[in-house]
């Protein structure tokens, strides 16, 4: 018996009209679908009258799914993996299952198609030239201060993924670490409340701060532009000479800042090195 294929489909972000010919004749030809939610890919499949088995495979099951899955499809099941919104293997378990297909011999089919992280940039107004795509932000704080300090000289747009209940906490570490940079906010992409919010971080924080927010967003910010002028000071020695000193880290850096006249993000990325 032949071994059957992966397919790769993309969904729609939104509209459901945003789906491609290719992508419902394979969802109406394969054998079964692995799905992140299948309550959530019946609107989907039931709008285009497809009616094919469903499975569940999402970040919970994943470990033990995936290799059902890789069984079945070497025992010459067809297969497509869709997820609830966009393409799969982006930012959720998909990646797992392409790989543990490859690994198998199993031929992966990747189709075109939605993806809010590129339909969010090509709408920000910054440059799209180059850019990096980063997906969620660790949850914790201290871990999501660390992952945004390593960025702070990143020169390409940078890509984020990002919750509504942690959307603010999120915008106030990134005008703290990041500067107050350009950034476009966009939620709800292709759906009837969409929303693009084009600005400077400062601007951001005074629109979404103690408002309630819904829907997942997608945050394009510039990357560093700025030509970097060799620092010849010893920041964190500073910032120590002053905290050993009785001074708060917060009085510290803005002592540091003043005194070299250094660029306040660049000083306090340095800040949360120290222990």
């Amino acid at each position: 018996m032949n071994q059957g294929k992966l397919y790769i489909c993309p969904t729609p972000i939104g509209n459901l009209e945003d789906i491609t010919l290719r992508t419902l004749r394979i969802l109406g030809e394969v054998d079964l679908m692995a799905c992140e939610d299948t309550r959530h890919s019946l609107k989907l499949l039931n709008h285009y009258e497809i009616k094919k088995p469903l499975t569940s495979y999402h970040e919970h099951n994943v470990k033990e799914k995936g290799p059902e899955l890789i069984e079945k499809i070497l025992d010459g099941k067809n297969i497509a993996i869709i997820t609830d919104a966009g393409m799969p293997g982006i930012s959720d378990p998909g990646e797992d299952i392409i790989r543990l297909a490859i690994e198998a011999g199993i031929e992966v089919v990747g189709l075109p198609g939605p993806s809010a992280s590129i339909t969010a940039l090509v709408v920000s107004g910054i440059s799209t030239s180059k850019f990096a795509f980063e997906g969620f932000l660790p949850s914790r704080k201290k871990d999501r201060q660390n992952a945004l300090n390593d960025l702070v000289n990143e020169r390409r747009t940078i890509i984020f993924y990002e919750s509504p209940h942690r959307l603010t906490e999120t915008l106030e570490d990134m005008f703290k670490i990041l500067g107050n940079r350009k950034v476009a906010i966009v939620r709800e992409l292709t759906k009837i409340h969409e929303e693009i919010y084009r600005g400077d971080f400062e601007g951001a924080l005074i629109k979404f701060s103690n408002v309630q927010v819904k829907g997942e967003f997608v945050i394009i910010v510039e990357g560093n532009n700025v030509v970097e002028e060799e620092i010849e000071v010893n920041i964190e020695e500073e910032l120590l000479k002053y905290i050993e000193n009785g001074m708060s880290k917060k009085d510290a850096i803005r002592r540091v800042v003043e005194e070299h006249k250094l660029p306040k993000n660049i000083v306090y990325a340095e800040s949360l090195k120290l222990k």
